[in-house]
């Protein structure tokens, strides 16, 4: 039984438009111009399946005035990637993504707080060297989550997965806002991976990219002023047409940019149920105005369900999340950019390394405004880093630690990219990199492994560490040793003890200890007493000591 369906696009200062389709044999059927801006027509379609395209008389300045081009449907849920057309799927009378039925809704999801962030690019996460399938897809993602489980993080930002050219990218290119990436999987595989997440109690965040599409993405093709900057603000910093969030257009009381990826943002949320997006290169968006509206859509949308809106906003500045700022949080570049090369050994400022882990020094108001990282994809890992000096194995395996003891008691969110906590060694790669699963059998590998699982479990199950409380009382800086705790109103305590020296303090002293009673130090499963006093232990090079107070 056919249904009578409406085909609408939204070009109003373009003379004509058409649809073209395989229901029409590819012969254009007339669309009429509304009011509102909208071209509409309708045709009577069967169940299933159907590809199209619109056919427009362009408006952008890079092509003939008014000359006829055909696009791609800027609002398509579905691309068919070897003909680059739209699809359109009829189901009862409707238009529909597909017919997944979400099963884990109703599982409780982490509040921001407690979140412990894993990055991952979902070509690369899954298949390797010595695998005889490809994978890189969203059912593979399922087959590891429980690999995640047991290593403890709670939440999972993927790398961009809108649909972008060609089947390999990092996805900081999308070209269709709507559609998924083709080559990861079907729509609902990508539902049934978020669906195993929330059934896991694991939060999926999506790296949204709103600053930038792809240069032949269809709004660039219909009129590419209306939506876009006509030129780059900042060229050194440009990855492609930039959509312009200060256009107002007055005839239709419409911003075009602001309009689109609302819609954007409110589909994937509701139609894929996510739980939070990091928004690339927000402070090329530069728009606080519209960064408030967007979050607040976002959060709308997502109703009473935990949502976190993430900035990239780099060099990072505590305006985008403060009381008045847009966002929940940003990404902590600074953290990034000052504690790794304390852990490489090239430099050691005490009040620099402070300001870090307490980013209220750097006037951040909440632990949940800033996410702190070691490596992300944009970033090289800390064992390439450590190669480049001449650390390697048991030297290397031991920074990584302390660095991990810092990432998971710093406030702040923490976020590990992905291969991290098995000592990945693969330099940053633009082309497929996949992670190196064999790595897990070496004794050195699996033991950082076991280290980072413990260091999360730690992060989620102390309280302290959700909070902004931090306090250093110890301070070193000629020994390079630096001392701080974290605690709670509640009664928890965690106090860390880091060397970023390279030698081995035998019977070391520090004055005063916050609490008096038992610490459990938490690396080497032993106990302390605590009388009122101070405390004097061995610390080797490069150390951390983790110490949870039991009252």
């Amino acid at each position: 039984m056919a249904h009578a369906i409406e085909f609408a696009l939204f070009a109003p200062y373009n003379e004509g438009a058409a649809l073209i389709g395989d229901f029409s044999d590819w012969e254009p059927v007339a669309m009429t111009k509304g009011k509102d801006g909208y071209f509409r027509t309708k045709i009577e379609l069967e169940d299933g399946d159907h590809q199209y395209k619109f056919r427009v008389q362009s408006k952008s300045w890079f092509f003939e005035p008014d000359e006829w081009k055909d696009v791609i449907d800027p609002y398509a849920r579905n691309i068919d990637d070897p003909s680059q057309n739209s699809v359109v799927r009829i189901k009862g009378g409707d238009r529909i993504v597909d017919t997944y039925m979400w099963q884990h809704d109703n599982v409780p999801l982490p509040s921001d707080r407690e979140l412990v962030i894993y990055e991952l690019h979902v070509g690369d996460f899954t298949g390797g060297e010595d695998d005889p399938k490809t994978r890189g897809q969203y059912q593979h993602m399922v087959e590891k989550l429980d690999y995640l489980v047991e290593l403890g993080i709670n939440a999972i930002e993927l790398m961009p997965i809108q649909e972008y050219p060609g089947d390999y990218s990092w996805g900081y290119n999308p070209r269709h806002f709507f559609a998924t990436e083709s080559s990861y999987g079907t729509t609902e595989g990508l539902k049934q991976m978020i669906d195993e997440c929330h059934g896991r109690g694991i939060r999926v965040i999506m790296d949204g990219i709103f600053n930038h599409s792809e240069a032949e993405s269809p709004l660039t093709q219909i009129d590419h002023d209306y939506w876009y900057y006509h030129e780059p603000k900042d060229p050194d910093n440009n990855w492609g047409p930039e959509f312009n969030y200060e256009h107002y257009d007055e005839n239709l009381d419409v911003k075009p940019a602001w309009k689109f990826v609302g819609d954007v943002v409110r589909f994937w949320i509701e139609e894929y149920h996510i739980d939070g997006i990091r928004y690339d290169a927000a402070r090329q968006i530069g728009n606080y105005d519209f960064m408030h509206w967007i979050v607040n859509e976002a959060k709308q949308a997502a109703g009473s369900k935990p949502f976190y809106n993430i900035a990239e906003f780099i060099p990072e500045n505590a305006s985008v999340t403060n009381s008045d700022g847009p966002m929940d949080g940003c990404w902590h570049d600074s953290f990034y950019h000052t504690v790794t090369p304390h852990i490489y050994g090239d430099r050691f400022d005490l009040t620099d390394l402070e300001e870090v882990l307490d980013c209220r020094r750097q006037g951040f108001l909440g632990s949940t405004n800033v996410v702190n990282y070691l490596s992300n994809h944009d970033q090289t890992r800390m064992m390439v880093d450590l190669a480049e000096r001449q650390i390697f194995d048991d030297e290397a395996f031991k920074r990584v630690r302390l660095g991990v003891a810092l990432l998971m008691t710093a406030v702040g969110i923490p976020l590990i990219w992905m291969g991290e906590e098995l000592g990945e060694y693969t330099p940053k790669d633009l082309g497929a990199s996949k992670l190196n699963w064999g790595l897990l059998g070496n004794d050195s590998n699996q033991a950082l492994f076991e280290n980072v699982k413990g260091l999360i479990h730690l992060r989620r199950e102390n309280q302290a560490l959700y909070t902004e409380n931090i306090s250093f009382f110890h301070e070193n800086a000629e020994g390079r040793v630096l001392a701080y705790v974290r605690w709670n109103d509640e009664g928890s305590r965690v106090a860390i003890v880091t060397n970023f020296s390279d030698q081995f303090l035998k019977d070391y002293h520090i004055d005063r200890f916050p609490e008096a009673g038992t610490w459990h130090e938490w690396t080497g499963e032993y106990d302390v007493e605590i009388d009122g006093g101070g405390l004097t232990l061995d610390l080797g090079s490069y150390e951390a000591k983790v110490f949870v107070w039991s009252p």
